[in-house]
């Protein structure tokens, strides 16, 4: 059998830790940073761990 492909669009944006977590980067922080207040900035600070189904899905795409 064939060894499984990592799936290359989310390996660019997932990384899996040191201890085995999987990071990816929070929503809304593209562009535009000008319009969106401090407040709202902050919220969206920073990276967002994957937990549950999400986590598995993104596991089998990394193929790990």
């Amino acid at each position: 059998m064939p060894k499984q492909k990592t799936h290359k669009g989310a390996a660019k944006r997932m990384k899996v830790t040191g201890s085995g977590k999987i990071m990816t980067r929070k929503a809304w922080r593209g562009h535009n940073r000008s319009k969106k207040s401090s407040r709202r900035w902050r919220r969206v600070d920073g990276d967002l761990k994957l937990e549950g189904g999400n986590a598995k899905n993104a596991r089998r795409l990394l193929g790990r």
